[in-house]
């Protein structure tokens, strides 16, 4: 058994940091990077429509909703990195048509921002950008910017801009299908200088002027070989001069209005939420219990000789009562193996977000529940009756380090591949079968379409599951809509660009259930969404076993998500100490029926992939799937995801198969991001209740996964090496 104390662990997983895969450098920087106060109508640090080479606080999640007669523009902007900013942008250009130049477009795109100089000194701070990289190219452009603070109060940022930001759009061609960078063009062509000043006049307001180059202006390539310019707008600016002022009313948000040219108005709302900045920093749950000291051997002489432990009514007696104070801190004793000197206690976490807190109280309770005489301490995190890790303590070490800071508890630690059946386990009494049931609203937003950019719908959730015995669990949801915006609507027709089939025409011919051959797998999803009658997403049956101490399994069966039911299995390898992982995971699934909630439609499938995860530093995670897609496609998804210590997970994926961009149609390939926030995060209240979504700018159909719940790797990594090290801060609130 591989054992090492959790700092050890955190050593370990920062000598592979993560700016070596990001390209950052391995090495953090002297100083922080320069951090603006005023977002752009692009969603990032900068001007009024110019960047600057600020950044956002490290982890910051905003966003912006910018109008203007030229565009709309909704941004939303994350701080990958302290030194690198992403931003991803739907805008409704006005004055643009892809057919006839009037009218308007809805464009998606995606920026990138790296600051690789740092302000010091007499020395400004520079950053290079990509602007609209990955997408139709409307706002295409690179920058190279240097921001300097002039005053306390004042900034002052010059730049050099190509494409847009020198005036000089890109010449998008019509019947490309866009999404992927062009990088043959990014920093081509002549280049012109951009500049701004921002005064701070006091907290809460802040004067932008800047000078720009922008018209305004698109190129087309037409089918037919012509190149036309299309106006954003009735005109080109009367002046290159743009003026704003900016009130920031709380921390998180913002107010803007600004005029373009002097012929342009506009407004602008902007949020930024950074997960270090909770509404409750210090959480609303009641304290723990204070470790209890053991008396001294005079005090107790059987309970330090193990007397007691020939007693039969000792562990019993001994795990009801640890049992009932666990319950009250949010655990479950599931098992417990109790010896003279050893105790074994196994927990599933159903409070917490970070299960280093829900190890830190058990390790408590423990002192106040053991006799003297037990001085290893063994907690073991449960999951689906998977046992996950192991943390095993000294006595001694939690009474002497209670009040210390957790990194001395952590180095005292070890964190062990957990035995699946070991000897000597007690189960609680009267535990399995056991029901659960939760009834609250859910809210399910649709964005990036472009007919119905936000769509939404209300309703009551009904959500219910029984444990049978541990590890096989029948689970189920049931949805009753209240009101909302989604209507069901059939998919698009190809050739005409915003008109859609009817329900009725989609479903009575076949023949509309293929694009350029490919079956729709996910171009319909609109299909299943609006109904009045009650709905079942889910409805299923699935077992969680551990063959080996690092191996853990999953077979699936039933409804498993909106759209499709079957059955799917899956293997995962996870040694508690190794941020590595190794997965499989094999689908056979059928369409379901649009109306029925029980019947299926004829298209089936065998879908499959073999998957690798790394936990880098600073909560950064990498997966790499490949495999067969939902529509026979083959291909591979790269994820990267950052998960802070209080539970928010932000990540982007991108996936590409053997399709070719013709059939897989506008976009080329599937990318998004996926934001999950802790519900504990806004109320302060303990839970382990999420609140996420995936944004991305089209349902296409390659590169489509099934949606099954309960997967292995979020199941196990919890209670594991980098992921448990990174919440280890909670082991003693």
């Amino acid at each position: 058994m591989r054992a090492h104390s959790l700092l050890t662990r955190r050593l370990l997983a920062s000598t592979v940091p993560v700016a070596l895969l990001l390209g950052l450098g391995a090495q953090p920087a002297h100083t922080d990077p320069l951090i603006g106060n005023v977002l752009n109508s692009y969603g990032l640090p900068g001007g009024v429509d110019t960047p600057t080479a600020e950044m956002l606080p490290d982890g910051t999640l905003g966003g912006t909703v910018s109008y203007t007669d030229r565009a709309r523009r909704h941004n939303v902007v994350f701080q990958l990195h302290p030194r690198l900013t992403t931003a991803l942008r739907y805008s409704r250009v006005e004055g643009i048509n892809d057919h006839n130049n009037l009218g308007h477009i809805w464009d998606r795109s995606f920026d990138l921002r790296f600051q690789f100089i740092d302000e010091q000194g007499w020395r400004p701070a520079v950053s290079v950008g990509l602007q609209d990289f990955l997408g139709t190219g409307v706002y295409s452009g690179e920058y190279i910017v240097a921001t300097k603070t002039i005053t306390p109060n004042i900034r002052a940022s010059i730049g050099i801009g190509w494409g847009t930001l020198a005036g000089k759009p890109r010449t998008i061609d019509t019947e490309d299908n866009g999404g992927k960078p062009n990088v043959d063009e990014w920093f081509s062509g002549s280049a012109r200088p951009f500049g701004s000043i921002t005064w701070q006049v006091n907290d809460k307001l802040s004067l932008v002027a800047e000078y720009s180059h922008d018209r305004y202006l698109a190129r087309y390539l037409r089918p037919n070989g012509t190149i036309d310019d299309v106006r954003q707008g009735d005109d080109e600016p009367d002046s290159k001069f743009n003026f704003g002022a900016y009130y920031t009313f709380n921390p998180s948000y913002q107010v803007g209005l600004y005029t373009l040219g002097g012929d342009t108005f506009g407004a602008q709302f902007s949020f930024a939420l950074n997960p270090r900045n909770a509404p409750f920093p210090s959480g609303l749950e009641k304290g723990p219990a204070p470790v209890r000291p053991r008396p001294a051997p005079s005090a107790d002489p059987d309970g330090w000789s193990g007397a007691w432990s020939a007693d039969p009514t000792a562990q019993p007696a001994i795990q009801t009562a640890l049992g009932k104070a666990l319950k009250d801190e949010g655990q479950i004793l599931e098992s417990m193996a109790l010896s003279s000197n050893r105790a074994e206690v196994r927990i599933r976490n159903t409070r917490y977000i970070q299960q280093a807190e829900a190890v830190g109280r058990t390790a408590r309770l423990m002192t106040r529940a053991l006799p003297p005489s037990v001085e290893t301490l063994v907690i073991t995190s449960n999951s689906e009756g998977m046992a996950t890790s192991s943390v095993v303590l000294r006595r001694s070490d939690v009474e002497r380090l209670e009040n210390t800071e957790a990194s001395r508890i952590a180095e005292a630690a070890q964190l062990v591949d957990a035995e699946p059946r070991p000897d000597g386990l007690v189960t609680t009494p009267d535990l399995f079968p056991r029901f659960r049931w939760k009834l609250a609203p859910y809210l399910e937003l649709g964005v990036f379409d472009p007919q119905d950019p936000l769509r939404y719908e209300l309703g009551a959730e009904l959500k219910a599951s029984y444990e049978i015995m541990p590890g096989l669990i029948l689970s189920g949801t049931v949805r009753q809509r209240a009101l909302g915006t989604m209507k069901q609507r059939g998919p698009g027709i190809p050739g005409q660009r915003g008109e859609h089939y009817t329900p009725e025409e989609y479903v009575s011919n076949p023949d509309y259930e293929y694009f350029n051959g490919v079956p729709r797998v996910r171009s319909d999803t609109r299909m299943y969404t609006g109904s009045d009658s009650p709905t079942i997403p889910e409805l299923t049956l699935a077992w969680y076993a551990q063959p080996t101490r690092a191996v853990y399994t999953r077979v699936t069966v039933g409804l498993l998500e909106r759209a499709y039911g079957g059955v799917s299995g899956e293997v995962l390898w996870k040694p508690a100490n190794s941020p590595l992982a190794f997965g499989a995971e094999v689908n056979r699934v059928r369409k379901r029926d649009f109306e029925d909630v029980f019947g299926f439609r004829d298209y089936e499938v065998t879908t499959g992939h073999v998957s690798a995860y790394y936990e880098f530093a600073e909560g950064f995670t990498a997966q790499l799937d490949v495999g067969k897609y939902l529509a026979g496609d083959k291909g591979a998804t790269f994820t990267l995801t950052r998960e802070f210590a209080n539970g928010w997970r932000v990540g982007a994926y991108a996936t590409k198969t053997d399709l070719s961009d013709e059939e897989f149609g506008e976009g080329s390939f599937d990318k998004g991001i996926t934001i999950s926030i802790p519900v504990s995060w806004a109320t302060g209240t303990p839970s382990r209740d999420r609140a996420g979504t995936t944004l991305r700018s089209l349902s296409r159909d390659g590169g489509a996964k099934v949606h099954v719940n309960g997967r292995l790797y979020d199941k196990v990594r919890d209670a594991q090496s980098v992921k448990l090290y990174q919440g280890w801060g909670s082991f003693w609130r």
